[in-house]
């Protein structure tokens, strides 16, 4: 038997553009795409904190550093410059495998610059990085 799990999270992202007239997709700076394991037309669910919209498409690059997070096509109806989101990547695991698994948690600031990459949620409540607190 094959498990829907959980592989990696990008946890706080602020949303920097929406472009309605893309194709569709999110737009993701590459080193976050990297530092969460998430690969180019991977598919991801996305969380939008502001109003508790679920979306699901697939990532792709946009340029490295940029700290770009660009909701694309009809998403950008439920996602807006400055909206905090999480973009959670899933995969199927076997038994043994999740065993294994230890999902990243990539944590950034405001300006969707990485501050923390754990191996396991936070045990707290409420997280804010330090440049918003």
């Amino acid at each position: 038997m094959l498990r829907f799990m959980a592989k990696s999270k990008l946890h706080r992202l602020t949303c920097t553009q929406a472009n309605l007239n893309y194709v569709g997709s999110i737009t993701l700076d590459p080193v976050l795409m990297e530092a969460a394991g998430i690969v180019p037309y991977e598919m991801v669910q996305i969380t939008n904190i502001a109003n508790g919209t679920w979306w699901q498409t697939y990532a792709i690059p946009g340029g490295a550093n940029s700290g770009v997070v660009c909701l694309n096509g009809s998403s950008a109806r439920h996602f807006h410059p400055g909206d905090k989101i999480i973009v959670i990547s899933f995969g199927y695991f076997n038994e043994e495998e999740v065993r294994r698994l230890v999902p990243k948690i990539v944590f950034v600031n405001s300006k969707n610059r990485i501050t923390e990459v754990a191996s396991e949620e936070i045990p707290f409540t409420e997280y804010l990085p330090p440049d918003e607190r």
